[in-house]
């Protein structure tokens, strides 16, 4: 098995993703920019730090040594009619963090969630700068905008995402 590093753990996809992973053997910690807490709860080791500070994301991530990065950062706010304002924060977390994050673990495979929906220019170059990504339509489950799974259009439900995450890991792990 290996070691994973799951960057947005405490996210509406990493939450299910994390125990998923370790359920499978592998060695997970996750990255957090303040929730600790939440990735513990979840059974793995917490790294706790701005994907920005780039030195002490090569520190800690460093530290941790991953075969494999699940890249699931974005910055979105929880309220849907707040998300226009946060188009240019989660473009650059898409950007910027996923720069980042490659130089953090130049060693590891990375598997990357990418959207099959317009979500700005970000998402193209996040596809450039990791050919290895899993596009997702919309989300719906617990912590998205669609809870109960009802609205119109192209819809995974968080857990069903989670398992594909889960499965492209222990391929990549083999």
């Amino acid at each position: 098995m290996a070691s994973v590093l799951v960057a947005g753990a405490t996210g509406v996809l990493g939450r299910p993703l994390v125990p998923m992973l370790l359920e499978r053997g592998h060695v997970v910690a996750g990255l957090t920019r303040s929730r600790g807490d939440v990735v513990r709860e979840l059974g793995a080791e917490p790294i706790v730090c701005d994907v920005y500070d780039l030195e002490r994301l090569r520190t800690l991530v460093g530290a941790f040594a991953p075969d494999i990065v699940v890249h699931l950062l974005t910055d979105l706010p929880d309220d849907l009619g707040e998300l226009p304002g946060y188009r240019e924060r989660n473009a650059r977390i898409r950007r910027e963090g996923t720069r980042n994050l490659l130089a953090a673990a130049p060693g590891a495979r990375f598997i990357a969630q990418s959207v099959a929906f317009d979500a700005g220019p970000a998402v193209g170059e996040l596809e450039e700068l990791m050919p290895n990504h899993i596009r997702l339509p919309y989300l719906c489950g617990p912590g998205t905008y669609d809870p109960d799974c009802t609205r119109e259009g192209d819809r995974i439900h968080v857990d069903d995402a989670a398992r594909l995450f889960a499965e492209a890991v222990d391929s990549a792990s083999s």
